[in-house]
């Protein structure tokens, strides 16, 4: 299946549609997506796996691969590290964003191939779905949907979905 999230904040979750926020910086064909700017690239990109806190939420009901984050998990955003878009172990020397959060933003994460295969430095890292802040401010990036959605997605989502982000 084919989720898609459109710039003017439309999700498209089966035949329903939604509301989703996306990054601070707007959208931006992948090719000029860069480290930090804040914006969610256009195209379609693999959805990877869900990440969860098991201290916060069981397990959803997904056909995804899951993984419980740990408190020491995080994920590399420096440009030039050898882990730059991947998983790293805490505490890591490099610029990292930590998965186990304060806020609940990161308590249902789903990884988007975006980046990853092959990795290039400074074209972005760390482009997930995932939860909506309270006050439904914009991301850095990522795209995030309310709990509710997001549980409805994962009910529906299985491996070789994707995401596509659309103009």
């Amino acid at each position: 299946m084919n989720f898609t999230a459109h710039a003017d904040g439309r999700f498209e979750i089966g035949s329903r549609t939604v509301s989703c926020i996306l990054g601070k910086g707007g959208v931006k064909p992948a090719a000029e997506k860069r480290e930090g700017d804040g914006a969610s690239p256009l195209g379609t990109w693999p959805i990877r796996r869900l990440l969860y806190r098991p201290d916060k939420t069981p397990p959803p009901k997904t056909g995804l691969p899951v993984h419980p984050i740990q408190p020491d998990e995080g994920w590399c955003d420096a440009s030039g590290d050898p882990n730059y878009n991947r998983p790293v172990k805490l505490p890591y020397a490099a610029s990292h964003e930590r998965l186990w959060r304060d806020d609940d933003v990161y308590d249902l994460v789903l990884v988007l191939g975006h980046n990853d295969d092959p990795v290039v430095a400074d074209m972005g890292s760390a482009i997930f779905l995932h939860l909506t802040r309270p006050e439904r401010t914009p991301t850095e990036g990522c795209i995030a949907l309310d709990r509710a959605d997001l549980l409805a997605l994962l009910a529906l989502a299985k491996p070789g979905d994707t995401l596509e982000i659309i103009a």
